[in-house]
């Protein structure tokens, strides 16, 4: 088991229930990998898009993109009533890509890593971590899954996902 330290636990987790976007969901993402491995990577963007049901997120590899399956987003907001289990398992999608994209390419390794991340920062009851060590998936054990019959919509950028502070000169 590993133990976090209660003070960054009671940080982490005032972040996360103070989180009311994609965004601010992102920083805390960012700030418990920083906080764990001592990693971080910026300039990072997200997008929506209507993927099989399957797929919870994936990352282009070599690419600065997450893209979540907004389909499986709807569903999972339209049947769970808890906002914050809606944002639990933003929060495990983001980590696990957010992961991939900081250069660990097993899954295997990559699961490990996000209940590692969400018990440390955590702590063991919270919604993030019992997620975490549980599958995503399990939220939806009680969706009936078939095949979604309205049209593809086109792949969406969520604006201001990345708060950048780098100045670049053009």
């Amino acid at each position: 088991m590993i133990k976090g330290n209660s003070e960054f636990e009671g940080r982490f987790r005032r972040s996360f229930e103070n989180a009311k976007s994609y965004a601010e969901i992102w920083q805390v993402v960012k700030d418990s990998v920083d906080y764990v491995f001592g990693k971080r990577r910026g300039s990072m963007m997200l997008f929506l898009d209507d993927l099989p049901l399957q797929v919870g997120a994936y990352y282009p590899l070599g690419t600065n993109n997450i893209v979540l399956n907004r389909h499986l987003l709807d569903i999972v907001e339209s049947t769970i009533s808890d906002k914050k289990q809606v944002d639990a398992l933003v929060y495990n999608l983001l980590l696990h890509e957010y992961l991939h994209a900081l250069g660990e390419l097993s899954e295997a390794e990559v699961r490990r890593q996000v209940v590692a991340v969400a018990a440390k920062c955590f702590g063991e009851d919270h919604a993030v971590t019992v997620l975490a060590r549980k599958s995503p998936w399990v939220l939806l054990k009680d969706v009936p899954f078939e095949p979604s019959r309205a049209p593809k919509r086109v792949m969406q950028i969520v604006q201001d996902f990345e708060k950048s502070t780098d100045k670049y000169v053009v």
